[in-house]
């Protein structure tokens, strides 16, 4: 390999490098690649930490995001919860207060039917009494037509006997009248 020479920009003369010659000269070159190396390296390292404290921003940034897209979510969770329950009360409510309209229907239908039973009984115990009464009143008028009977003789014991008959008849169609106003107030 031949030897390495420099050019004179004076004079153009061809010097040949020796190591004495070159070796300011590669020191000096070398130094500054070394230097410059050393820069890069520091470049280098500087970049990479930035690249580092980048990543780490990004992941805490993305970090930060999913929590916060996490309590977005959590927070319509709830709101559609609290809707939904708001919903299902509302619905529950039209339903217990169309049962409790239907309850106070079916209440006053049985309260006009029980008036309507008390009206009923009552009728029939006003029934029932008449018939004693008129029980009673037969067996005073049968009472009555025997003293007359036996006071009085023949015309007056006929007399008697048609009066009689004639009252029953009377009390009887009285007590027909009166069953059959009952019956009908009992079938209204």
């Amino acid at each position: 390999m031949a030897e390495p020479t420099v050019v004179c920009p004076q004079c153009k003369t061809e010097i040949k490098l020796t190591e004495s010659l070159a070796a300011p000269l590669l020191d000096s070159i070398r130094r500054d690649y070394e230097q410059r190396l050393s820069q890069k390296d520091t470049d280098m390292a500087k970049r990479e930490a930035a690249l580092n404290e980048r990543a780490a921003s990004i992941e805490k940034a993305k970090l930060n995001l999913d929590q916060q897209i996490a309590q977005k979510l959590q927070q319509e969770r709830l709101k559609i919860a609290a809707e939904e329950q708001q919903k299902a009360k509302l619905a529950i409510g039209n339903d217990l207060d169309q049962k409790a309209k239907e309850i106070n229907m079916l209440q006053e239908v049985l309260k006009q039917r029980d008036v309507k039973l008390a009206e009923a009984q009552q009728a029939q115990a006003e029934l029932l009494r008449k018939q004693r009464e008129l029980d009673d009143a037969k067996r005073e008028l049968d009472l009555t037509v025997e003293k007359r009977v036996q006071a009085k003789l023949g015309s007056e014991r006929e007399k008697a006997k048609k009066e009689a008959e004639e009252e029953q008849k009377f009390k009887v169609m009285e007590k027909d009248q009166t069953i059959t106003a009952m019956q009908k107030q009992i079938e209204s």
